[in-house]
């Protein structure tokens, strides 16, 4: 049971809407996840579906606020494990004591657009094997610092984790869109989604 956090949109129609990319959505069903939809506005039954899952993706998005960072911590506190994806990534690092800044030369369609160092001591590096990996990138704000481990980095923080928890790791680029193609992508959907099935090693 994977849960999802939404993010608040309105449909072409002019309708409100709640919603959950395609490509996060295949990607935990892949690896064998059951989506879970956590509609945050309503925070007392946002808690009881989390409570119910074995680990929560925050995917990317446009702008977050004080509810999304009330579930972020939630998460810490009651270790559940968590993976945070762009703005999710964004959100871990804000609520521990984090500042962003605005980038513009981060934002592109391309697979590949350049390469991230990660630190052999981290979690990270522990999932993938590798120090060097090139990423896709499509981002407007970044992490300039935090109390959490940032453990991966181009010209900006790409990752950051708590060694404090079970599994709490944030990444600045979106692995979820890199499925289709690379190796690296597959692993950590792989690693996160069977350690919160049958538990983290």
């Amino acid at each position: 049971m994977i849960g999802v956090l939404m993010y608040d949109s309105v449909s072409t129609e002019g309708h409100k809407i709640s919603y959950i990319y395609n490509d996060i959505a295949s990607s935990i069903i892949k690896y064998g996840g059951t989506i879970v939809p956590i509609y945050i506005n309503d925070y007392d039954s946002a808690l009881n579906l989390i409570d119910k899952c074995d680990g929560v993706i925050i995917q990317g998005g446009d702008t977050f606020n004080d509810k999304h960072l009330r579930i972020v911590n939630y998460l810490y506190d009651e270790n559940i494990p968590t993976l945070g994806i762009c703005l999710g990534m964004q959100m871990m690092g804000v609520l521990f004591n984090g500042k962003l800044g605005n980038i513009d030369n981060h934002k592109s369609n391309l697979n590949y657009v350049h390469e991230v160092n990660i630190d052999k001591k981290s979690l990270l590096y522990k999932i993938i094997k590798e120090d060097k990996i090139m990423v896709n990138s499509r981002h407007k704000n970044y992490l300039i610092s935090t109390d959490l481990d940032m453990v991966a980095f181009s010209d900006v923080c790409e990752a950051i984790e708590s060694k404090k928890r079970v599994f709490f790791l944030g990444l600045e680029w979106h692995p979820e869109s890199m499925i289709a193609y690379d190796r690296v992508a597959n692993i950590i959907f792989e690693y996160f989604i069977e350690g919160c099935i049958y538990g983290f090693k």
